[in-house]
């Protein structure tokens, strides 16, 4: 529709998986399954509720009466009771007995647990998935020195692979905290108005035992372990928070592999997949823009600053429940969870399209290779009897000069011929080639992420059914 607003993050970057799972059509059938278990555990615990009732409420849970629902919600200003009326209207037999006892944030909390649940089932497959590229990218250059920055500025080599080893150890700090909410998730439950379930206990005539059955009944129906043993009307927000914690986790990690992706492209290192037909700018011919990174750069940024919503909104609640949660949630929630999906499809696509080159990186380690490659020079002339005072004096005055003519007069790096040329060092050509060759100066670099990659396969290995996806970047 070209005439009102459409939400990019549905039309332009997140899945159809995840817009699934925060549609009209899940929420709403989720709705209904959630009525059904309620009914269901109460005629088991001997409520007069026909087996015929449920039969008829089971028949439609699918087929939802969308306009028959907008229309009863202008009516009464209230989504879910519009949704019950609407729900009757097709079960005729089972109506008075739909949300028996219940309260609305029965179904509404309910099922927005079950909703974020299958939306982070998503997310950890989009993560592993993520994972599965860079180990592999990992593992192909764990040997490629390269040149280490701190500051941004040249420092000690590392390799290829240990960089990528890195951004992989931050997807598992993600992937466990996504575990620990994942599994600490509880459905709320059926507590009734305050949270003391007190319409639940009149029901079955003040016993306690079967209000405690009644709960454990429902979450089992609906695939949860347990319930949260205390409430309000509503699960704590604080659970919505830890959720968000867990995306913009998410989020921080895949804006530095893009940040570093991005740098890197500029030192024509490394890139990001550019297809044949792809254009980098609408003036300039001949660039190519990292525009995934940035995307990936520029969602982040709007999920990192969302997962504020839910710590003001848990922080903000009164007593046993206000109503200033509700439309803050519809939009933070899945919109955040969108925008990772998102971010994890592109991270995905990147790193499994990154583009090295070898011989750039060489170059750019080459230029400063000469100054690291001093104390190494420095120490093999010394055991060949040279005087370490004389040697380092004329060492730093050489560099000083190497240094000036780089950045005053732009040319290359000739500390390494003053060097050789300087009858002070008793050093050969092929001694100080020696000295030079790059993997002298990565330290554990390949070790450590040979060893690291170890524990990513083993984790892979374990989640082996959740990998092999295939992700579709649409712009």
């Amino acid at each position: 529709m070209s005439d009102r607003y459409e939400n990019p993050l549905c039309k332009r970057y997140a899945s159809r998986a995840m817009q699934e799972i925060f549609s009209d059509d899940i929420k709403f059938s989720t709705w209904r399954k959630l009525w059904v278990a309620l009914a269901e555990s109460q005629m088991e615990l001997g409520l007069d509720i026909t087996a015929k009732q449920i039969d008829e409420m089971k028949a439609h849970i699918t087929d939802i009466n969308y306009e028959r629902a907008a229309q009863l919600e202008t009516e009464t200003r209230h989504d879910v009771m519009a949704h019950i009326r609407a729900y009757g209207e097709q079960c005729s037999a089972a109506a008075p007995i739909i949300h028996l006892g219940a309260t609305s944030c029965y179904v509404g909390d309910n099922a927005d647990i079950m909703v974020q649940r299958s939306a982070l089932l998503l997310v950890k497959k989009l993560l592993l998935n993520a994972i599965a590229r860079l180990y592999d990218f990992a593992d192909k250059y764990k040997s490629l020195p390269c040149l280490g920055y701190t500051h941004f500025q040249a420092a000690q080599p590392t390799t290829v692979g240990n960089r990528a080893a890195l951004w992989i150890q931050d997807l598992l700090f993600d992937l466990d905290h996504l575990d620990f909410a994942l599994g600490n998730l509880k459905l709320l439950g059926c507590k009734g108005t305050t949270g003391t379930a007190a319409s639940f206990l009149a029901l079955f005539d003040g016993d306690h035992n079967k209000v405690i059955a009644l709960e454990q009944k429902i979450a089992a129906k609906m695939g949860f372990d347990s319930v949260y043993p205390v409430s309000g009307q509503t699960y704590s927000r604080k659970i919505d928070f830890y959720i968000l914690s867990v995306l913009s986790g998410i989020a921080q990690s895949a804006y530095k592999f893009s940040n570093d992706i991005r740098l890197l492209s500029h030192m024509k290192e490394i890139e990001e997949p550019f297809e044949e037909s792809q254009v980098g700018s609408s003036a300039m011919a001949y660039k190519r823009n990292p525009m995934r990174s940035e995307r990936i750069a520029s969602l982040a940024r709007y999920v990192t600053v969302n997962a504020l919503n839910p710590a003001l909104t848990a922080s903000s609640q009164w007593l046993e429940r206000t109503l200033d949660d509700s439309a803050n949630r519809r939009i933070t929630i899945p919109e955040t969870f969108l925008a990772v999906d998102a971010i994890l499809s592109l991270y995905i696509n990147v790193a499994g399209g990154l583009k090295v080159y070898p011989n750039m990186i060489q170059k750019r380690l080459n230029e400063e290779l000469p100054f690291m490659a001093t104390e190494n020079i420095l120490m093999h002339c010394v055991k060949k009897g040279g005087d370490r005072q004389v040697l380092h004096e004329r060492i730093r005055k050489h560099s000083m000069e190497a240094i000036k003519i780089m950045k005053l007069e732009g040319e290359k790096n000739d500390l390494l011929e003053r060097i050789s040329s300087d009858t002070a060092f008793p050093i050969t050509e092929d001694e100080m080639n020696e000295l030079l060759q790059p993997e002298q100066f990565t330290g554990r670099a390949k070790e450590q992420t040979e060893e690291f990659l170890l524990q990513v396969r083993a984790l892979l290995d374990t989640n082996h059914e959740l990998l092999g996806l295939d992700v579709n970047i649409t712009v």
